[in-house]
């Protein structure tokens, strides 16, 4: 029984010593706290989370929808943190492992804090709409937003990542100072990074093009999915994603098709030589008719020009230049209106009697160089060679 007593001593000696100088029995009742912070992570998160969706459902903007969502993580890991907390109390550590513990539960506090502001960065972009429109108008507002909210984004990130350091004794300062002293030596290692910078800075400023916009460089042509600080991507028509550098954005020469304010039609038609001066003048006449008399066309003269003329006699055709511009610029719209067009002058060129012209020649020879060619004896039925009429005498009819 002795032996006993001694054996249950020892593991009564055992587990009021623990780990770490903590008894056993705090040590689980901190993993049960934890756990029930974690439990309660589910449900009581849950349960405010519906009921904030369902306070703001009564609304009808979607500003505090956008709100709920981007809160939504941080609520959630706001119970982790408290159950790590209270799980530090209640089993109280050396001093030594107790202070890395509070920094820890306070870098968690701090990294919740940003967190939560990076996220609510986007549903509270909101406010920038009007500075953003006054600057860079209606157009580019939706583009001018979004690298606004990476660029506050970012921010945030520094500043939370400067706050976690410093809950560890790092000396922010000097850090800040150090990258002054590298700052020329990275400057010139990072020369393409900083000229893109800027050059991202200028598509903004001279409002070059927006996201969503149909652009053409010397390089690429497609539509800008997005524009970043160093680069911007653009998706090609064969739905190929292309990464153009800024700087060549902002350098080059880029054509912006999607700010046309018409679009145009330059054709040339061909119209046979046998064509007459009436059927010619019907067919430009009929030609401006249609154009002049129909709203899928512009033909205000403050705005374009409208040019349907005979144009030249061209090698093998009559011309004729069509030039004019239609009210829409949408591809689809503007191939539909090409081909009512090409409808309509087919029908004209064929009321008029006469026809499209096609490269052609005529040779005309006045001599023969080495004399006339012999011809070429004409065969009877049965192959026997036909003689020339007039070896033949006169041609008796039979009754």
């Amino acid at each position: 029984m002795s032996e006993l007593g001694q054996f249950w001593a020892q593991v009564r000696e055992v587990w009021d010593q623990g780990a770490f100088g903590v008894e056993a029995d705090r040590i689980i009742v901190a993993i049960v706290v934890f756990m029930a912070f974690v439990v309660l992570r589910g449900l009581v998160s849950g349960f405010l989370l519906n009921m904030l969706e369902r306070l703001v459902g009564r609304s009808s903007n979607r500003f505090d929808d956008e709100l709920v969502v981007a809160l939504s993580g941080p609520i959630r890991f706001v119970f982790l943190v408290v159950g790590l907390f209270l799980a530090s109390r209640v089993a109280p550590l050396p001093d030594e492992i107790d202070a890395a513990m509070a920094k820890v539960v306070r870098s968690l506090i701090a990294f919740t804090i940003f967190w939560t502001f990076y996220r609510c960065v986007g549903p509270l972009s909101f406010v920038l709409d009007r500075a953003i429109t006054s600057v860079g108008g209606e157009g580019m507002a939706s583009t001018l937003k979004n690298f606004a909210v990476r660029l506050i984004r970012v921010i945030i990130t520094v500043l939370g990542a400067a706050a976690i350091l410093q809950e560890w004794d790092f000396n922010i300062g000097a850090v800040l100072g150090g990258l002054g002293l590298i700052g020329m030596a990275v400057a010139f290692g990072a020369q393409n990074l900083i000229s893109n910078l800027f050059g991202g800075v200028a598509i903004f400023v001279d409002k070059i093009f927006v996201e969503g916009e149909w652009i053409k460089t010397t390089d690429v042509e497609g539509t800008v999915e997005t524009v970043g600080f160093r680069t911007t991507k653009i998706r090609r028509f064969d739905k190929a994603l292309v990464t153009v550098p800024n700087s060549d954005l902002a350098d080059n020469a880029v054509t912006n098709f999607s700010r046309m304010t018409n679009r145009r039609i330059y054709w040339m038609v061909g119209l046979e030589y046998r064509t007459t001066n009436d059927q010619l003048k019907q067919v430009v006449d009929g030609l401006n008719d249609y154009i002049r008399g129909n709203d899928d066309f512009e033909t205000d003269p403050a705005k374009v020009s409208t040019l349907i003329h005979a144009d030249s006699f061209n090698s093998s055709s009559i011309d004729i230049m069509l030039y004019c511009f239609t009210t829409t610029t949408k591809w689809a719209e503007w191939m539909k209106v090409k081909e009512e067009l090409l409808y309509h002058l087919k029908t004209l060129v064929e009321d008029a009697g006469t026809s499209f012209a096609f490269p052609s020649s005529s040779i005309y020879v006045e001599t023969m160089p080495f004399g006339t060619p012999e011809s070429v004896p004409a065969r009877n039925e049965d192959g026997s060679q036909r003689m020339p009429a007039s070896d033949r005498g006169p041609v008796v009819e039979k009754e």
